[in-house]
C-alpha cells in the first residue's frame, strides 16, 4: 500500500517537473500581464463559440474546455499537477451536490404532477385565472418565479417555471428562455439573501448598507426583465394593449422590493415582492381582463397529462397545487436560519454533515496567483450534507406528494428512473463546468481578469458589474460570484474613491445578468423542457439579451457614482 502511494507521489512529481520544461518555463502572470490576460480568457472564449459556432452538446463543450483550463493551469499559472486534478473534481463533485441534487428532486417533483395528471388541474387553474398567455407569463415566469428564486435558487425557479409554461402551451425553446431572461432581478439577493449576505462578509462592509442600494438598483432591473419578456413574446403592440396590468405588476413588484430591501434586511426581498405581484396581479384581474385575448395555437403533448382534467372546484385546485405547497414549505424550512443552525458546529444534527478539507488544495498558496480574496481562493472545504442539502428537502416534498397524489409505488418508481435518465447528462455537463470554474479561481485565471477590468480608474463604475456577469458565467451562482469578487470591489472603491457598498452591490447586479446564461442554468431549462442537445440555440437567443442587461447595470451603477 505504501508502495503505491509512492508511486503516484513519485508521477505528480514527474509531471510537475516535465512543466517546468514545457515553452513556459519563464512565464509568470504577474510579469506578463498582457498575456495572462488572453491565457485567462481562452476557456472562456472557447466554451462561447463551441456552443454557438461549433453547436457542441454542453457536456463536449466543457470537457475540452475543462482540458484547456487544465493545461493553462499547469502551464502557464504554474499551479501543481495534483492541485489542478484536486480542483477539478473538488468543482465536479460540487455540480453532482448540492447543486444536481436539486435540480433532480424538482424536475421529479414535477414529473410526478404530470403523471398523477394533476398538472392539467394547474394549467386549468392558471387559465381560469387569465386565458391570456401574456398575463400567464407574467404570473408564472416572472413572479411565480421570483418566489422560488426567493426560497429556493440554485436553478429551480427556472426548471419549475419553464414547465409550468410549457404545459399551458408555450413553444419549449420560447418558455426555457423567456424564464431565464424573467429570472435576473431576484437572483442578486438570492434564496433567502444569501448572495448579499456572503457578500457583506467577505467585503467586510455593513449588511444592511448593501442591502440599501441593491435595493435602489434592482427595481429597475425588475422592470426591464418584465417589459422584456412580455414584448418578446408578444410584440410591442400586444404588449402595449396590457399597459394596465404591466403598471400593477411592476409598481406591486418594485415597490415591494425596495421597501422591503429598506426596512426588513436581504433575506425577503424577492419573496415579499413576488407575492406582492401575484397578490395584486390576481385582485386586479377580477375587474379587469385584455379586449383582445391572446391565445396559443397548441399544447405540447409530451407535456400533457394522462387523466382527464378533474372538474374545476376547490378541492381539485387545492389538491393539484398540493405538491408545489409542499415544495414551498421545505425551500423555505431548510432555507431558514434556524433549520440551518441544527447542522451547525455543536448543532444537534451537526453529525450528518461531513466536511471534507480538499487535499492538495486547501490552505495552499499559489505564488502567481493574483490576491484576490484569500479566505475565497485558499480554502476548499467540500460540503457533503446529507440532511440539510436543499435537495433534500425538495426530494422530501417529492415523496408526501406522491404519498398525497395516492400514486403506485411502481408507476413513481418509474417516473424516478426516467428523471434519472433525462438529467444523467445534464447534471453531468454541470459537474463539468464546475469543474471548470473552480480551477479558474484556484488557479488565478479568474482573479487576472478581474483584475485586468480594474485597472480602467475612473471609469471602472461601468465596469464592475462585468466582474460579478462573468462570476456568474463561471460559476452559474451570484452567491459563488460575490464571494470571489466582492472584497476587489470593495479594495477598488476605495482606490478610486467612490463608494464600496455601490461597487459591491454592482457586482450582484451584474451577476444578476449574467445569470441567463450561465451554462448551470442552461442546462437545467434545457432538461425541464426536454430540450436537451439544444444548449447552443438557447445560449445563443439569451446572450445579447444578457450582454443588454449587464450594459444597462453598468450605467445604472456609474450614474449612482454621480449622486
Amino acid at each position: 500500500m505504501f508502495e503505491t502511494r509512492a508511486r503516484v507521489k513519485r508521477v505528480f512529481v514527474l509531471a510537475d517537473e516535465i512543466t517546468d520544461m514545457v515553452w513556459l518555463q519563464n512565464y509568470n502572470p504577474l510579469h506578463s500581464f498582457p498575456l495572462s490576460v488572453l491565457l485567462a480568457a481562452t476557456p472562456v472564449l472557447f466554451f462561447v463559440f463551441a456552443l454557438i459556432v461549433l453547436r457542441l452538446r454542453v457536456y463536449w463543450a466543457s470537457a475540452v474546455t475543462l482540458l484547456l483550463a487544465f493545461l493553462i493551469a499547469a502551464l502557464a499559472y504554474r499551479m501543481p499537477v495534483i492541485s489542478v486534478i484536486a480542483a477539478a473534481v473538488y468543482g465536479f463533485c460540487y455540480g453532482l451536490w448540492p447543486i444536481g441534487w436539486i435540480i433532480f428532486g424538482v424536475v421529479f417533483l414535477y414529473r410526478l404532477t404530470v403523471r398523477s395528471g394533476r398538472f392539467e388541474t394547474i394549467r386549468a387553474s392558471i387559465a381560469s385565472i387569465t386565458p391570456d398567455a401574456r398575463l400567464q407569463l407574467i404570473l408564472i415566469g416572472f413572479a411565480f418565479s421570483a418566489f422560488l428564486e426567493g426560497a429556493a435558487g440554485y436553478g429551480a425557479p427556472v426548471a419549475i417555471t419553464a414547465a409550468l409554461l410549457v404545459g399551458l402551451g408555450f413553444d419549449p425553446m420560447r418558455a426555457a428562455i423567456l424564464c431565464l431572461i424573467a429570472n435576473t432581478a431576484p437572483v442578486a439577493f438570492g434564496a433567502m439573501g444569501t448572495s448579499i449576505t456572503v457578500a457583506a462578509q467577505v467585503s467586510q462592509i455593513d449588511l444592511a448598507k448593501i442591502t440599501q442600494v441593491a435595493g435602489l438598483q434592482l427595481p429597475i432591473f425588475s422592470l426591464l426583465s418584465l417589459f422584456w419578456i412580455v414584448i418578446a413574446l408578444a410584440g410591442w403592440r400586444d404588449a402595449k394593449a396590457i399597459w394596465p396590468a404591466l403598471l400593477v405588476a411592476g409598481t406591486s413588484f418594485a415597490g415591494t422590493m425596495m421597501a422591503t430591501a429598506f426596512w426588513l434586511g436581504p433575506q425577503l426581498p424577492a419573496i415579499a415582492s413576488s407575492m406582492a405581484c401575484m397578490l395584486a396581479l390576481m385582485i386586479f384581474l377580477r375587474f379587469w381582463q385584455p379586449a383582445h385575448i391572446m391565445l396559443l395555437k397548441k399544447r405540447t403533448p409530451i407535456f400533457s397529462g394522462m387523466i382527464e382534467t378533474p372538474p374545476l372546484n376547490k378541492r381539485n385546485v387545492a389538491y393539484a397545487w398540493l405538491p408545489f405547497a409542499l415544495l414551498t414549505v421545505m425551500v423555505v424550512v431548510w432555507g431558514s436560519s434556524g433549520f440551518q443552525k441544527l447542522f451547525a458546529e455543536n448543532g444537534l444534527f451537526s453529525g450528518t454533515v461531513f466536511l471534507i478539507h480538499v487535499p492538495f488544495l486547501h490552505g495552499v498558496v499559489f505564488k502567481t496567483v493574483p490576491i484576490v480574496a484569500e479566505s475565497a481562493l485558499y480554502s476548499a472545504v467540500y460540503r457533503f450534507d446529507v440532511l440539510s442539502a436543499m435537495g433534500t428537502g425538495i426530494f422530501i416534498a417529492a415523496i408526501l406528494s406522491l404519498l398525497c397524489l395516492r400514486m403506485p409505488w411502481r408507476e413513481a418508481g418509474s417516473v424516478f428512473k426516467d428523471t434519472f435518465h433525462g438529467l444523467k447528462w445534464t447534471i453531468f455537463s454541470i459537474g463539468l463546468v464546475l469543474s471548470f470554474a473552480t480551477l479558474s479561481n484556484y488557479s488565478g485565471m479568474s482573479a487576472t481578469l478581474a483584475l485586468f477590468l480594474a485597472q480602467s480608474g475612473g471609469v471602472y463604475p461601468l465596469l464592475a458589474p462585468v466582474l460579478g456577469w462573468f462570476g456568474v458565467f463561471l460559476t452559474g451562482s451570484d452567491t459563488s460570484s460575490n464571494a470571489l469578487f466582492a472584497p476587489l470591489q470593495a479594495t477598488v472603491a476605495h482606490q478610486i474613491g467612490v463608494s464600496d457598498a455601490l461597487l459591491v452591490a454592482g457586482n450582484s447586479l451584474g451577476g444578476a445578468a449574467g445569470k441567463m446564461i450561465s451554462p448551470q442554468s442552461i442546462a437545467v431549462a434545457c432538461a425541464a423542457v426536454g430540450l436537451l442537445g439544444r444548449e447552443g440555440d438557447m445560449l445563443k437567443a439569451t446572450i445579447k439579451v444578457s450582454m443588454v442587461f449587464a450594459v444597462v447595470s453598468g450605467i445604472v451603477v456609474f450614474l449612482q457614482t454621480l449622486w
